[in-house]
């Protein structure tokens, strides 16, 4: 047992015996949404993960432990702490030797997920490669650790406020296969359509399952990044969301907004001037995300 990991006893159980666990990141909790929507959504995405035949377990970083599932206690207190460190890999090592509390992202979860052998991962939508990269190189942590880690990551595609382009270009240079399920189009997070055709189809579960099964079996390590498009009737048009996200991006740039607080920034600014329609977007397709991921551990148990 590694000494940093602390896994609940459910989740503990639930590997032992060779049964569904789906992993679930934080920092949705502690950054991603207000209060009390995020305390409520992340209990609701548990309970969807449950509904479908599986194990939620929610990772966090909680006085220096890599908690494998949490309590609701544990939630209520990422939910409403004031203090909690938005922890990318390379924060993770100071998080736990301070022994602070820390949501994980997209790159943390992974890991941490794939140190207590968890092969399926649900978020709402990765990072990738930021528009005008080309010149900041500014680029997710999330990409490269999906190049490196065997964990399944099941995500609405990537967040439209980045160039999603450029993020495909980069996940194939990296060897992540992405897999959109029922349609040929890549989606972008809050809408079904992003302009991009997806690089693999995929219509089931059973197939995903099949295939992360072959590659790793094959010696390729690394995800696979499995894009679910969002309901039809939670989706915000992509050209209404293009119009929130230039302007968020314009108020980041006149409040000189950088580095890691840029995403949340960004996401609350769009929840704030679409009137809550991109919260409720948000939260419709992290569920929709839930059910897919649990039924994707479930079959993957199964091949």
């Amino acid at each position: 047992m590694n000494p940093y990991l602390e896994i609940l006893p459910e989740v503990q159980q639930a590997l032992a015996n060779g049964k569904p666990v789906v992993a679930l990141e934080s920092t949705i909790i502690a950054h991603g949404m207000p209060y009390p929507q995020n305390v409520q959504t992340a209990l609701e995405v548990e309970a969807v993960v449950r509904e479908a035949g599986a194990i939620p377990a929610t990772i966090a970083i909680l006085n220096g432990k890599c908690c494998v599932g949490l309590t609701q206690q544990q939630i209520e207190h990422l939910g409403q702490a004031k203090d909690v460190w938005k922890v990318s890999l390379v924060d993770m090592p100071y998080v736990v030797s301070q022994r602070l509390d820390g949501a994980t992202t997209v790159a943390t979860t992974m890991r941490i997920a794939a140190m207590a052998s968890i092969r399926v991962f649900v978020t709402g939508g990765t990072g990738g490669v930021h528009r005008g990269a080309e010149t900041t190189l500014d680029i997710s942590a999330d990409l490269t650790e999906m190049g490196q880690t065997s964990v399944a990551v099941v995500s609405a595609g990537v967040k439209s406020i980045l160039d999603i382009g450029l993020t495909l270009e980069y996940l194939e240079t990296k060897g992540i296969p992405v897999v959109t399920i029922g349609q040929d189009a890549f989606p972008s997070f809050y809408s079904r359509q992003s302009g991009f055709a997806s690089p693999l189809r995929l219509d089931s579960p059973r197939e995903i399952a099949d295939m992360l099964r072959i590659k790793w079996d094959l010696g390729l390590n690394g995800a696979v990044l499995i894009a679910n498009p969002i309901p039809e009737k939670f989706e915000v048009p992509a050209p209404e969301m293009e119009w929130y996200i230039t302007q968020a991006l314009h108020a980041a740039a006149q409040q000189h907004i950088k580095g890691k607080a840029v995403t949340p920034f960004l996401l609350k600014y769009i929840a704030e001037h679409s009137h809550g329609e991109s919260l409720e977007a948000n939260i419709a397709l992290i569920k929709h995300n839930a059910r897919l991921g649990a039924e994707l551990a479930a079959a993957y148990t199964q091949v």
